[in-house]
């Protein structure tokens, strides 16, 4: 039987959508537009099989192509299902556009999704800087649309992270509703890129600061909030999804422990057992064999995911690399396909 894959992070947008956030890159992360000034990436220069960052121009192109253009672009690299979610940082918009927004987009993915059903899902998107409406469009979106997780693209407020007690409503309605938050990286905030990544080259600069490092370094810091602020001992059954390996915050568990004992937190558990026992990671297209052999090891199987992050990442050799990991079959199921199918209740 061939191998099912399910790639839990697939960005999709359409021109109303894309429009509508300029504003807010500009002002949260204006560098964005120098991406690709000194060198435009080009993955047909490559002839390795495995995936490579597309160019910018080309990966907007993709990201709001047709539903049956993506369809002919999975089958040509043995994708089965994609798990839609956005590139826009909703939650940093102007409340009543995020309000409004949120239900369009949550409504398109569910409309999609009904129409494919195994081919696609999606994460739905909330208005977190409103939180009686996050609260009531995760409702919707769960009860009425049938989408089961969500995605945060960056922080959860322009200002704050994911942990300041603004957000209990909606982390408490999330743990009820059971459904996971896929934690998707964002600009750092702008006076620390300024401090901590500029001074190079635009090009340089501007990825540095964003898929180069900065932004996976913002995106791990939330996560690690989280454990640290006691919200995930106060919501134990909430479910966190980590992309890129975990945004580099499975490699230091053991140092935190040893460093943040629970006599210093004050948590109920270690900081590698919260994280254990509420955090999945996902590759994002980082397809690095010793990355899933350390994060199965320190994990276990059943909390990875397969993603791809199409269209920035080519879905180029995801397959050829699934099917030849070091693992077992048994294994390589769970990752492919079955720890999705059960966390985010697909069919």
């Amino acid at each position: 039987m061939s191998l099912r894959i399910i790639c839990t992070e697939a960005h999709y947008f359409e021109a109303e959508w894309a429009k509508a956030s300029v504003p807010t890159l500009a002002r949260i992360a204006p560098y964005i537009t120098d991406l690709g000034s000194r060198t435009e990436d080009n993955p047909d220069a490559y002839k390795d099989n495995r995936p490579h960052l597309q160019g910018a121009k080309c990966a907007i192109e993709l990201g709001s192509a047709s539903i049956e253009s993506r369809i002919e672009k999975m089958d040509a690299n043995g994708i089965d299902t994609q798990v839609l979610s956005i590139a826009q940082p909703i939650q940093e918009m102007p409340v009543n556009e995020a309000v409004d927004l949120s239900r369009r987009i949550n409504d398109r993915f569910a409309e999609i999704a009904q129409k494919y059903p195994r081919r696609f899902a999606g994460f739905f998107t909330l208005p977190w800087q409103n939180t009686s409406a996050a609260v009531q469009e995760a409702e919707r979106a769960v009860a009425r649309l049938g989408l089961n997780a969500t995605q945060l693209l960056g922080r959860a407020g322009e200002h704050t992270m994911i942990d300041d007690p603004q957000f209990d409503s909606i982390l408490a309605k999330l743990e009820e509703l059971d459904a996971p938050i896929y934690l998707h990286p964002g600009p750092p905030l702008r006076e620390v890129q300024q401090s901590y990544y500029s001074g190079f080259n635009k090009d340089v600069t501007a990825r540095f600061s964003l898929h180069g490092y900065g932004w996976h370094n913002e995106s791990g810091i939330q996560m690690i909030r989280l454990i640290l602020s006691g919200t995930l001992d106060r919501y134990p059954k909430l479910k966190i999804i980590s992309g890129h390996w975990g945004e580099m915050v499975p490699f230091f568990l053991n140092r935190m422990d040893d460093m943040m004992p629970m006599e210093v937190t004050g948590l109920r558990r270690t900081i590698s057992q919260t994280y254990r026992d509420q955090v999945y990671v996902t590759p994002s297209g980082m397809f690095y064999t010793p990355n899933v052999l350390f994060c199965k090891e320190v994990m276990g199987i059943g909390k990875l995911l397969f993603s791809m992050d199409y269209p920035y990442i080519t879905m180029t050799g995801a397959r050829t690399w699934l099917e030849n990991l070091p693992v077992s079959d048994e294994d390589r199921g769970a990752f492919a396909h079955l720890n999705a199918e059960k966390l985010l209740k697909l069919p």
